[in-house]
């Protein structure tokens, strides 16, 4: 840095020849140092460098839409670069999508029947509102916790804790996979067909349990004095159907759901958009940014998830094993997978690669089957699954093949600051802006398309598990994830998630309704950058803000 010069105002007495030198020589001097004559110059500006993510507007390479800038239907538009075939089969799919199914045996519309007996929603679109998040349950002024029914689209996971940390995967431990519940499974359904409990009549149409949600609000103020009150959600769940009425509480607990030692986490709808893409990056270039060991000093670590394939032991695979790509905790490796496996889990729906009731074995399986006499096995009345390859194979091209909404404002200085911003943070070392995706192979199990192929794409995630401190953490491990980690989410679309639905919350469990408040319930690795965030002005925190909603 140039040092100011400073007059020292000496007093002297020199020839005029003399005088004329020096007079030369200070203003040579004050010209070097960029002076104008004053007692102290000023320091040429640092010129400010923008990230080469800044004006990108095609977010989704040649699948990016440019039409979805203020439609509550953003998300749900057809890659562009579908060919015709493609595209009806698109089409197909997002009927299925938004198929809502009824109780078997349905003898009038037998290609609608199979929900449940126990399920979480009806229909795809219930969890994924629009192809985006699902609104958030709100607790009315005057009440404390809101029950939960057809209207949420969030969901409890569940699991036994297990005696260890399960660190590499093998048949023997099954892949380190959830370890279910007894008589349960590892999802809980608040939902049930009617009958489904053998107490149906005092318990209409509840499933394995009630759920119970509620919030407490916790206080973040910055240094400039603004405060933002935050809040985080907590459950109960009561009424298991092995044990009506009893609860947490209960003097004598006695259902295997109730046990101190049952995990449970709380998951949020997802948008679906974009996802045949991430599921075509390299899997070399995603593994490239893992750091388990913080090899770079940036307290970012980043770890790969490598979870059970249904595709490959259906195939026949001696090793069922794949990157986790999909899922709050990285636990799917496919859309394929995460596609089916809702339609199975959340809605109850058997398919050929999930031809079993979640819920197969249970208490309350076997008993509604002998109970009712109804045939709800999972088969039709044809004995194959009650979604059939046609249907499942066009669902899951429907989320492989939703076009990804482009970038907006990129010109705003705000935005654009913003995006100096996010990079100064080190936002970056988690949401890595973009990818080049494969230009050959296939991706879960089927060959991959023209147009996912060499797509230059900036979804801003690194698709690994991050430990994200103890506010955020449901203490529920997932094949290797640990109860802390979760998967980097995509930022591309963000900006317009409440656009899509202003119901819509931000994070696994929709906890925050702001960008703003989703930033500052990051910990763990992200503590510093949300302690950066903190550290900026009130003009620079909405940059940051600006340039999350440009994306």
């Amino acid at each position: 840095m140039v040092k100011q010069m400073r007059n020292k105002n000496h007093k002297f007495s020199v020839n005029s020849t003399k005088l004329n030198a020096l007079a030369l020589a200070g203003i040579l001097s004050l010209s070097a140092c960029g002076g104008s004559g004053d007692d102290e110059t000023t320091p040429t500006p640092e010129e400010k460098v923008y990230p080469s993510y800044t004006d990108i507007t095609a977010s989704g390479g040649d699948t990016t839409t440019y039409d979805a800038s203020e439609s509550g239907h953003g998300f749900s538009t057809p890659a562009p670069n579908l060919t015709a075939d493609e595209l009806a089969l698109h089409l197909d799919g997002d009927l299925g999508f938004e198929t809502a199914f009824t109780t078997a045996p349905n003898p009038a519309h037998p290609d609608l029947d199979g929900l449940g007996p126990v399920f979480n929603n009806a229909d795809c679109n219930s969890c994924h509102q629009r192809d985006g998040r699902n609104s958030t349950p709100q607790v009315a002024t005057g009440e404390t916790r809101v029950k939960l029914g057809s209207e949420a689209g969030i969901f409890l996971r569940i699991s036994k804790a297990p005696d260890e940390p399960c660190i590499t995967g093998t048949a023997a431990n099954n892949y380190c996979a959830p370890i279910a519940v007894p008589d349960f499974g590892g999802q809980l359904f608040h939902r049930g067909v009617l009958k489904a409990r053998s107490d149906w009549q005092q318990n209409m149409f509840i499933g394995q349990a009630d759920v119970y949600l509620s919030y407490e609000t916790k206080t973040v103020t910055y240094a400039d004095g603004t405060s933002v009150t935050l809040k985080k959600p907590l459950f109960d769940v009561e009424n298991p159907y092995d044990a009506p009425g009893e609860t947490k509480s209960s003097s004598n607990v006695t259902s295997n759901l109730l046990q101190d030692d049952v995990l449970m986490g709380w998951r949020n709808g997802m948008p679906v958009f974009g996802l045949g893409l991430l599921e075509a990056i390299p899997e070399a270039d995603i593994v490239a940014n893992v750091d388990a060991e913080d090899s770079n000093n940036d307290d970012i670590s980043g770890r790969a998830n490598y979870v059970f394939d249904a595709v490959k032991a259906q195939n026949g695979d001696s090793n069922p094993v794949s990157l986790g790509r999909f899922g709050w905790k990285a636990n799917t490796p496919s859309v394929r997978v995460q596609s089916l496996g809702a339609l199975r889990g959340d809605i109850g729906i058997t398919n050929p690669l999930f031809p079993d009731e979640s819920i197969k074995g249970t208490a309350l399986h076997d008993d509604y089957l002998v109970r009712t006499g109804f045939t709800d096995t999972g088969e039709g009345i044809d004995g194959e699954p009650e979604a059939n390859a046609e249907f499942s194979d066009s669902v899951v091209f429907y989320a492989e093949t939703l076009a990804v909404p482009a970038r907006r404002n990129v010109t705003d200085p705000d935005v654009r600051e913003g995006a100096r911003l996010f990079e100064q943070l080190n936002c970056s070392g988690c949401h890595t802006p973009s990818f080049v995706t494969k230009a050959s192979g296939d991706i879960g199990g089927t060959e991959m398309i023209a147009g996912h192929k060499s797509q230059t794409i900036y979804p801003f995630t690194d698709m690994l598990l991050h430990d994200m401190g103890d506010e955020l953490a449901d203490g529920r491990p997932d094949f290797l994830a640990d109860g802390n980690e979760w998967r980097t989410r995509p930022l591309w679309g963000i900006g317009l998630t409440q656009t899509v639905n202003p119901q819509a919350g931000f994070l696994h469990d929709g906890r925050a309704a702001t960008l703003e408040e989703a930033i500052l319930w990051h910990g763990g690795e992200a503590q510093q950058s949300t302690d950066d965030f903190m550290a900026l002005n009130a003009d620079e925190r909405a940059q940051v803000v600006d340039f999350l909603m440009s994306l």
